[in-house]
């Protein structure tokens, strides 16, 4: 007998000690809670659609260069200054991204983008062999 009212007990007391949080009787979800951001939000699950976060990172910005030459030698000119772009993104200071750039965006007809990228490239590496090349090229897009 004393088995039986040690388990009414138990039984009538357990409910006390339990406490649900208030966010899982929201969405109606009682596994676990759902993990936010800092601004509240969920995070996003289809990666695809994410927005990346760039950072210092030399080696993906070579790979991004490989790819991008790739798509040059193809003809694929758009893709490859989106690859181009993207390699700028994750190291800023990579001359060679910026010289790819501008002469894809020059394949594109995309005058100021040209001259943007080119004016990089000359201010990361103005000493290089074709500086002069690169310098004529300008004065001729403007």
């Amino acid at each position: 007998m004393s088995r039986w009212f040690a388990a009414l007990v138990l039984l009538a007391v357990s409910p006390m000690f339990a406490q649900e949080d208030p966010q899982l009787k929201r969405r109606g979800d009682t596994t676990k809670p759902q993990a936010v951001d800092k601004d509240g939000l969920p995070p996003e699950e289809d990666k695809s659609i994410a927005v990346p976060v760039y950072g210092f990172n030399p080696l993906q910005a070579q790979k991004e260069i490989n790819v991008g030459n790739q798509y040059f030698k193809k003809g694929a000119y758009r893709a490859a200054a989106g690859r181009f772009e993207e390699a700028t993104k994750w190291n800023s200071g990579e001359p060679e991204a910026w010289l790819r750039l501008g002469e894809a965006n020059e394949k594109l007809k995309d005058h100021k983008a040209t001259r943007a990228a080119y004016t990089k490239y000359l201010s990361l590496a103005g000493d290089s062999k074709i500086a002069d090349e690169i310098r004529k090229k300008l004065e001729k897009l403007k």
